[in-house]
């Protein structure tokens, strides 16, 4: 039997054998729910829920919806177990890869290709796909674009005027990109730094609001 730890390493191996120049990130957080595998190409962001044969089918339909709701493009990927009823479980839409043991090694085996999300309804989906992005990362758009960094705005704010502001096809690519070229020590020093300087002007603001207080009589 395979179980989900057996199947990972491998299927990453053929995902880059398959889509060629493609960015792994496991245990992706997507709303109530948490993607196995999120794959950034240049043009797509794709989602990857692994049943291994010691998985049920219990989770699956929450999980779907949560899918459907962030990515471009969706695969299951299945053990044998799964294999004769995995269709009735997932949309049509939806690619589905089955895994065998060959040889003590996981096999894979494309039963359906993927095909692009019909429910991209572009306002909520391209919110949640901005919401994949760090602080840093929604800066370096702005700044690309030539727009104010509005520095000490929430993130949100950040998020809503970027998806104002630029058009589909280029906000999509600017969020790939984005995924893409994530350095995770250098964004993180990023943020760390941000933090920092939030703190420092709040500090100052409110020293600067007790110097101005008149003292009482």
């Amino acid at each position: 039997m395979l179980y989900d730890k057996d199947i990972r390493e491998p299927l990453f191996e053929y995902f880059d054998g398959t889509l060629g120049k493609v960015r792994i990130v496991e245990e992706k957080k997507i709303g109530s729910a948490r993607a196995d595998v999120m794959l950034v190409t240049d043009s797509c962001i794709i989602g990857v829920e692994i049943k291994s044969d010691a998985d049920t089918y219990a989770r699956l339909d929450k999980q779907v919806k949560e899918y459907n709701r962030c990515f471009d493009k969706n695969y299951v990927v299945v053990g044998s177990k799964h294999a004769n009823h995995v269709e009735e479980h997932v949309p049509e839409w939806w690619g589905i890869i089955t895994v065998e043991e060959n040889n003590a090694k996981p096999d894979f085996y494309l039963l359906r290709e993927p095909k692009l999300n019909p429910r991209n309804h572009y306002e909520f989906f391209r919110k949640r796909q901005l919401a994949f992005l760090w602080r840093p990362e929604l800066f370096h758009i702005l700044v690309r674009f030539g727009f104010p960094k509005y520095a000490y705005k929430s993130k949100k704010f950040v998020q809503d005027y970027i998806y104002e502001h630029i058009e589909e096809d280029a906000l999509k690519a600017e969020i790939t990109y984005e995924l893409f070229e994530r350095d995770y020590s250098k964004t993180i020093e990023e943020i760390e730094e941000y933090k920092k300087a939030k703190a420092e002007k709040v500090a100052g603001k409110v020293k600067k609001a007790r110097k101005s207080r008149k003292p009482r009589k």
